[in-house]
């Protein structure tokens, strides 16, 4: 059994919430492979299916934030699961928007979902950083990460979580880099079409001035006649 975790927070209050990002991804998930209707165990919404002939089990800890690590622990624990069958979605403010990163174990970085994760089940579990953007100071984190996203962002948010959803069998299988593709292929930002080219530098003018020659079209007997003038 693989476990795809989702982080966020219960409530439609919060269903738009840049934190929520990681319900978003699972919700697509189910939605893309036909994965089981949502019920409720673990203290979370669960989903099971299969990507890639793997048993996947989704879950959406409906603990608040805070508390994602009690419910991931508690199906963890029922399924026999190592820590490292569990690959966590989160939300990442030193990503970029649509940017997206999977990474194995390491650091919290003070995410207080990814805090209670290290809690109950250790450090030693995949993540899919999801990059949302930094509000420009640490003192704006909370209030910009329980914000819904803006109006602009919702293209490539569309296009991230939809790219998670068909690269979800490659992350299954463990082929991290074709699951980064499937989502390139989906997010990477396209050139606008309102971008306008840099002019090409005009040449620098010579310091030296230049000096046009006239082209002599007098006749060979013309040039002779003059000599004697």
């Amino acid at each position: 059994m693989i476990i795809f975790a989702g982080l966020g927070n219960p409530g439609t209050k919060y269903a738009n919430n840049r934190h929520n990002i990681g319900f978003m991804v699972l919700d697509e998930i189910a939605h893309a492979h036909s994965f089981s209707q949502w019920r409720s165990k673990f203290q979370a919404e669960i989903s099971d299916g299969k990507l890639a002939g793997e048993k996947v089990l989704l879950i959406k800890p409906m603990t608040f934030m805070n508390l994602s690590g009690q419910s991931i622990g508690e199906a963890m624990r029922f399924y026999k699961c190592d820590s490292t069958d569990v690959t966590v979605f989160h939300d990442e403010i030193d990503l970029a928007p649509a940017k997206v990163r999977v990474k194995d174990g390491g650091g919290h970085a003070g995410h207080n979902g990814l805090r209670s994760i290290h809690q109950h089940i250790g450090p030693h579990y995949g993540r899919v950083r999801l990059g949302v953007g930094h509000p420009g100071h640490k003192d704006r984190v909370p209030g910009y990460v329980l914000s819904d996203f803006a109006k602009a962002d919702q293209t490539w948010l569309d296009d991230v979580i939809r790219g998670c959803g068909e690269g979800a069998p490659e992350l299954a299988a463990g082929d991290a880099p074709k699951f980064m593709n499937a989502v390139a292929r989906r997010a990477a930002p396209a050139r606008s079409s309102n971008t306008t080219a840099k002019p090409k530098a005009k040449p620098t003018p010579s310091a030296t001035p230049v000096i046009e020659q006239q082209v002599d079209t007098r006749t060979t007997l013309q040039k002779l006649a003059d000599k004697f003038r």
